[in-house]
């Protein structure tokens, strides 16, 4: 069986006990070994990483990463996982479970540094590299092996591991013949690890799979399909395709395809954006809709910046909450003509916001823009409705030239000096 050694990157045609090189016992083995090229790319706990790697006090104590005692953990170290903290939980259940944990509030920019040094590692192996967020990307190395004088799965081993000791912290990598399979090998064996999922053993290995093994879909399909009975991928590909698309349209389609195997979708480098947003957790849970709006603003005014930087306009305003049971709520309006500014994503939320039957309380809240397309530098013309229109655009736009001349803090609206 074909094997490769992860720390010296010798490869064997039949696999070794060791490795008689290095004598290290981290051999990879695999019978498609050299011959799979997509594959799934995932930092292991990178927020915390980062933050252990800038502070090496942190070493070995457990570390999470989040906001507040409202908020919920953005990600945590392994030690923490130990005592059962999960990305996602809320910050007052994760401190009961690890009380002598070190808490820090999220450094995104900090991490963005550290995410462009690992983008440019993974740019130098192919330009099909799909990045799904600051610490996670596909990448697609077919017809490198040339180029690289290696196989996809050695060029992967020998990136990680200069991720690792350049960069200082650790990935997972997971091989196989497409994405979907790719994703879920990566999960298979953190941290460091590194799992192949051959053609060969696609069938075996999704035999007894659960449907919640679906990446991309989300909780409303998946308690749909508990609703049918598919709680499983084997029933899934029991009801077939026919009753599948049946019932869930072009998605069961997708859904039948996934639960044997097969992804068609391609490796596309720099994935287009469908929407950009911003939302924050409070204190305490909020009933009253001023003071709700008043948040909502800044939170339109960040998703706002966001889409100016990225040069992008949204035809869709998003307005979402949460409840005090953790459970989203989300409401969407059409615009009129696409825009990218804080004002009329706030205009559009706040009277969703205002036209909401449900009371609250509520514990966060956000806005944003999808539906998106590049900024064609218009803004909105005032009519008989709005006659102001033009005039808070240009407003809008004057305050963000003192901001890119004297820093984001230079110049807020009355209504953003609320705590957010």
């Amino acid at each position: 069986m074909p094997a490769l050694c992860r720390d010296c990157l010798a490869t064997f045609d039949t696999a070794p006990a060791r490795c008689p090189r290095c004598g290290r016992p981290r051999l990879l083995r695999h019978p498609e070994l050299f011959t799979l090229s997509v594959a799934h790319v995932d930092c292991d706990s990178f927020y915390a990483s980062v933050e252990k790697l800038d502070d090496p006090s942190l070493a070995d104590k457990p570390l999470i990463v989040g906001g507040g005692t409202r908020g919920v953990v953005t990600t945590c170290c392994y030690i923490a996982r130990i005592a059962g903290v999960r990305s996602a939980m809320p910050m007052f259940q994760a401190r009961k479970l690890c009380p002598e944990a070190v808490v820090l509030r999220p450094r995104k920019d900090r991490y963005a540094e550290v995410s462009a040094l690992i983008r440019a590692k993974f740019a130098a192996l192919t330009p099909l590299v799909e990045p799904l967020s600051l610490d996670e990307a596909f990448l697609d190395l077919t017809g490198t092996a040339r180029l690289h004088h290696a196989a996809p799965a050695v060029s992967l081993a020998r990136v990680i591991r200069e991720i690792e000791t350049e960069i200082g912290v650790t990935a997972s990598v997971g091989l196989s013949h497409n994405k979907f399979l790719a994703k879920i090998a990566s999960d298979l064996d953190k941290p460091r690890g590194f799992s192949v999922i051959g053609r060969a053993e696609t069938e075996a290995f999704l035999r007894d799979k659960p449907a919640s093994i679906l990446w991309g879909v989300g909780e409303a399909t998946r308690a749909a399909l508990a609703r049918a009975g598919l709680r499983s991928l084997a029933e899934i590909r029991r009801a077939g395709q026919d009753a599948l698309e049946s019932r869930f349209g072009a998605t069961g389609l997708r859904l039948y395809e996934l639960a044997q195997g097969i992804d068609r979708r391609r490796v596309i480098p720099d994935a287009e954006i469908k929407s950009v947003s911003h939302e924050t957790t409070f204190d305490s849970d909020i009933s009253d809709r001023d003071r709700l709006a008043d948040i909502l603003w800044t939170m339109c005014e960040k998703a706002a910046a966001r889409m100016k930087a990225k040069g992008l306009e949204g035809r869709t305003a998003t307005l979402k909450l949460r409840r005090r049971d953790f459970s989203a709520l989300s409401r969407q309006v059409r615009l009129e003509e696409p825009s990218q500014l804080a004002d009329t994503l706030f205009r559009a939320t706040e009277a969703l916001l205002r036209t909401l039957p449900e009371p609250g309380p509520f514990r966060l809240i956000g806005a944003g823009y999808s539906d998106l397309s590049p900024a064609g530098g218009r803004d909105p013309i005032g009519d008989l409705l709005d006659p102001q229109a033009t005039a808070r655009a240009a407003a809008e736009r004057a305050a963000d030239a003192i901001r890119a001349k004297f820093g984001a803090e230079a110049i807020r609206l009355g209504r953003g000096l609320t705590k957010d």
